[in-house]
C-alpha cells in the first residue's frame, strides 16, 4: 500500500527515550515531517528519517515558540501537501497535552490521524522518584489535574479528597504551587501531609524534593528547581524512602554524547539508557560503500586463494558479507582463516556462522599485528577487508615479514551531524552534556570539523571527554581537544565502566 498525508498524534512519554512505544516509533520513522515539543527527549529525532522536516514548537511559561493556533495550523498545512506528519508530544496527547484540540482541527479540515497513547508524566514520574501513585495501604484513589490554567482562573480547583482516601497529582505543578497548597488546605487536607515535587523526571536533570504541604515550595527554592515539575501530594509520597531505585542506578544523572554513526549511535545509547543514563546522540559521521566496488569484487571472485581474511572492524563485516551477498557468492566460498580486532568485529563473523582462529587480547593494530606475525607464514596471500581511512599499521607490517596483503576498501566514513548541531551547541552551551564520548578516530575528526577553534574552545566546557582507546585519545590530543578518560578495555563497554569508575571515585 502507498504512504498516504495523515496527521499521527504522538504521545512521547514522559522523558525517557526507552518510555517511548513501540507503535509512536514506527510513526517518527515514516514521517515526513516532525512537530515537536520541548519535553521531548532529543535523542528520539535520531529515529527521524535523514530527510524528514524538523519542527520545533517548544513552550516555556511566558515564552511559546509558536502558539498553539500556529501549530495547529502547521500540522494542517503540512498535511494538505501531502506529507506524512509526526506530531510528537511530551506525555500522553490527551493528558493536558491539547491533543483534543490538535484533533478537533485537523477533523475539521478533513485530514486523516490516529492518536498514539503515550506513558503519561503524572504516573511514569512519580514512579522514576520511587512514589507509587496509588497502594493498597495508602491511596485507593488518584485524582491527576494541572497546575495550570486559563487566563483569569483562579489555580484552584484541587481535588477534595481526605488524605486517608488517594493521591493528587498535579501535571506542571511548579508555578501555581502556593495556589495548589492553600486550595487543597480550604478543601480539608492537612499542613502535615507528604507532598513531593519532581524536576524533570525521568530525564537526566531529574531531583525529588520531599516535604509537606506546609514546607514543600521553601524546600523547592532552597533546592533551585522550577518547572518542569510534578506535584504529588499524599501518603504515598512516604513510600519514596523504601523505594527510591532510579537514583541508585550508576549513570544515573549522567547525559552522554554518542558520536557514532547512526547504526551503532542507538546500539550504545541502549547501553546508556540500561544503565540509567541518558543518551544525546550526534552521529558526526555516516557510512558507505566504497566509490569503487571494482577492486571488492575482484577481491570476491578470489576468495578461496587467500589463506587469511583479517577483519578491524565490525562495519568491516557488514560491509563485506552484505556485497557478498548482492554478489551472490555463498558464505563457505570464505576459507581462508580468519582474524579479528575485538569482541565486537568477532560477534560480527561469528553470527554468520564464520570461525575466527586469532583475536588480541588487546584491541589494537598493533597487537593484532604482533599475533600474527607469529600464525601467518611468509609468501601467504592475506586479504584486509577495511575501511577506506584506516592507518597502515597492519599491511605494512605483514609485507615487511614477507606476507602478500591485498588492502580493499569496503566501506568509507563521509561527516554527518550537521542537523544535530545547534542542539548540540545549546546542549553543551547549558552545561548539559556531562561526557562526550569518541570511539574512533573518525569521529574525533568530524566531530572537530563541525566547529571552527574559538566555538569548540567555548563549547566543551564542564564536559568531560572520554576516548574508546590510546589511539583515538591520541588523534584528539593532536587535533587540541582534551582527553580526560582513556578505556583500558577498548569496547563501549570499557569506555562506560571507566566512566562509572570516575563517577564512583568522585563521590
Amino acid at each position: 500500500m502507498e504512504d498516504k498525508s495523515i496527521v499521527y498524534l504522538v504521545g512521547a512519554g514522559p522523558g525517557d527515550p526507552s518510555l517511548f512505544t513501540l507503535k509512536g516509533l514506527r510513526c517518527l520513522e515514516r514521517a515526513d515531517v516532525v512537530v515537536y515539543d520541548r519535553l521531548v527527549c532529543e535523542y528520539l529525532l535520531t529515529f527521524c528519517r535523514n530527510d524528514a522536516e524538523l519542527v520545533y514548537v517548544g513552550k516555556e511559561t511566558d515564552h511559546h515558540t509558536l502558539t498553539q493556533d500556529r501549530i495547529n495550523q502547521v500540522l494542517v498545512d503540512r498535511a494538505l501537501q501531502g506529507k506524512i506528519v509526526c506530531r510528537l508530544k511530551g506525555g500522553d496527547p490527551f493528558m493536558f497535552g491539547r491533543g483534543g484540540e490538535e484533533a478537533a482541527c485537523l477533523a475539521a479540515a478533513g485530514i486523516d490521524y490516529e492518536i498514539v497513547p503515550g506513558v503519561t508524566a503524572a504516573v511514569a514520574v512519580p514512579a522514576y522518584a520511587g512514589i507509587p501513585v496509588t497502594h493498597r495501604e495508602y491511596a485507593a484513589a488518584l485524582t491527576i489535574a494541572t497546575g495550570h490554567r486559563r487566563r483569569g482562573e483562579e489555580a484552584g480547583l484541587c481535588p477534595g479528597l481526605n488524605i486517608n482516601e488517594g493521591t493528587a497529582v498535579f501535571l506542571m505543578g511548579f508555578e501555581n504551587l502556593a495556589a495548589i497548597r492553600d486550595d487543597l488546605l480550604v478543601k480539608g487536607w492537612r499542613e502535615d501531609t507528604p507532598a513531593a515535587l519532581i524536576y524533570w523526571g525521568t530525564r537526566a536533570e531529574q531531583q525529588t524534593v520531599t516535604g509537606t504541604l506546609d514546607n514543600l515550595q521553601d524546600r523547592a527554592r532552597t533546592a533551585g528547581i522550577g518547572p518542569p515539575s510534578v506535584l504529588v501530594v499524599g501518603r504515598v509520597v512516604e513510600l519514596r524512602q523504601k523505594l527510591s531505585w532510579r537514583e541508585r542506578m550508576p549513570l544515573f544523572g549522567k547525559r552522554i554524547l554518542i558520536t557514532r554513526a547512526p547504526h551503532q549511535a542507538h546500539e550504545f545509547a541502549q547501553q546508556v539508557l540500561d544503565l540509567g543514563g541518558e543518551p544525546q546522540c550526534l552521529p558526526v559521521l555516516e557510512l558507505a560503500p566504497p566509490e569503487d566496488l571494482a577492486p571488492l569484487d575482484r577481491a570476491l571472485e578470489q576468495l578461496g586463494d587467500y589463506q587469511w581474511v583479517i577483519f578491524t572492524s565490525a562495519n568491516g563485516v557488514s560491509f563485506f558479507i552484505k556485497r557478498m551477498q548482492e554478489r551472490g557468492i555463498d558464505i563457505r566460498s570464505l576459507r581462508g582463516q580468519l582474524a579479528a580486532l575485538g569482541p565486537a568485529t568477532a560477534q560480527a563473523l561469528t553470527r554468520h556462522g564464520l570461525q575466527i582462529v586469532f583475536t588480541p587480547d588487546e584491541y589494537r593494530a598493533e597487537a593484532l599485528l604482533d599475533g600474527l606475525l607469529g600464525l601467518i607464514t611468509p609468501g601467504s596471500r592475506v586479504l584486509l577487508p577495511r575501511a577506506a581511512e584506516a592507518r597502515n599499521v597492519l599491511p605494512e607490517g605483514l609485507r615487511s615479514a614477507g606476507v602478500r596483503v591485498d588492502v580493499t576498501p569496503v566501506y568509507r566514513t563521509l561527516p554527518g551531524g550537521a542537523r544535530y548541531k545547534q542542539v548540540l551547541q545549546e546542549a553543551l552551551a547549558q552545561g548539559q552534556l556531562d561526557y562526550l564520548t569518541f570511539t574512533s578516530s573518525s569521529t574525533v575528526r568530524y566531530f572537530q570539523a563541525l566547529f571552527d577553534e574559538k566555538e569548540l574552545a567555548g563549547l566543551l566546557g564542564r564536559a568531560r571527554v572520554a576516548c574508546i582507546g590510546p589511539v583515538t585519545a591520541s588523534t584528539a590530543a593532536a587535533m587540541g581537544i582534551r582527553v580526560d578518560l582513556v578505556a583500558s578495555s577498548y569496547t563501549t563497554t570499557g569506555l562506560l565502566e571507566a566512566i562509572i569508575s570516575e563517577i564512583q571515585n568522585s563521590n
